[in-house]
């Protein structure tokens, strides 16, 4: 029996999900590992942190195996053509980049990983503040490695702009979705849609998180 357009949709959307989301994490890694003018292995190192080191750690947290890269090993060449190409096409157009180019991908990556997690837990059962954690680990933990591996205190941390706490809104709303029973794929869209739009809103206008005061 053929499937339903839903049960395409469900199957392929939620794939197209994770393929966006990874190379949008990957070439925030990429642009950073640029800008701190890493070689070719510190690049490819850094871009697959910044790809895969939240899903792992997400996957080790909920026991699923085989983890995700390792299931699609094309995402190991994917990661090294896009740092060659980016070493090429870079050093031959000589082009400056800034700290606000990485933010774009990145904040995309946040929003797919973070309703894409949060959906994952779902589906394993997890309860839902669970879910919601999984769906802040997923794209918070890449980003940290990203930065600690080119000396850098994690942005998460430190620049005092809604981040984390973004992740964590949006991973309610998925919930609340799965709840009221929409497809798992609309649940991660309008999600990611939100969460990419908050965090856009945030780099725009430079909106801040209360700081100590000492």
């Amino acid at each position: 029996m053929n499937p339903t357009f839903g049960e395409w949709l469900v199957t392929y959307g939620t794939q197209a999900f994770e393929i966006v989301g990874t190379l949008a994490f990957a070439l925030s890694g990429l642009i950073e590992a640029a800008r701190k003018k890493l070689d070719l292995v510190g690049m490819a190192i850094v871009t697959a942190l910044a790809a895969f080191g939240g899903g792992t750690l997400r996957d080790i947290l909920l026991d699923r195996r085989p983890f995700f890269w390792v299931q699609n090993e094309i995402w190991i060449w994917v990661i090294l053509l896009m740092c060659a190409l980016a070493l090429f096409f870079m050093r031959a157009r000589h082009i400056e980049l800034t700290e606000r180019s990485m933010q774009w991908p990145d904040a995309l990556g946040l929003g797919i990983f973070a309703a894409g997690g949060t959906q994952i837990a779902i589906t394993a059962g997890m309860s839902p503040i669970i879910a919601v954690v999984m769906g802040v680990i997923t794209p918070v933990f890449g980003g940290v490695l990203r930065d600690v591996v080119v000396n850098e205190i994690p942005r998460a941390f430190n620049d005092h702009q809604p981040y984390a706490v973004i992740a964590f809104a949006g991973g309610w709303l998925v919930v609340a979705l799965n709840l009221l029973g929409w497809p798992s794929f609309w649940a991660v869209a309008i999600g990611a849609l939100v969460i990419t739009a908050l965090r856009l809103l945030a780099v725009i206008f430079g909106w801040r998180l209360p700081t100590w005061r000492v």
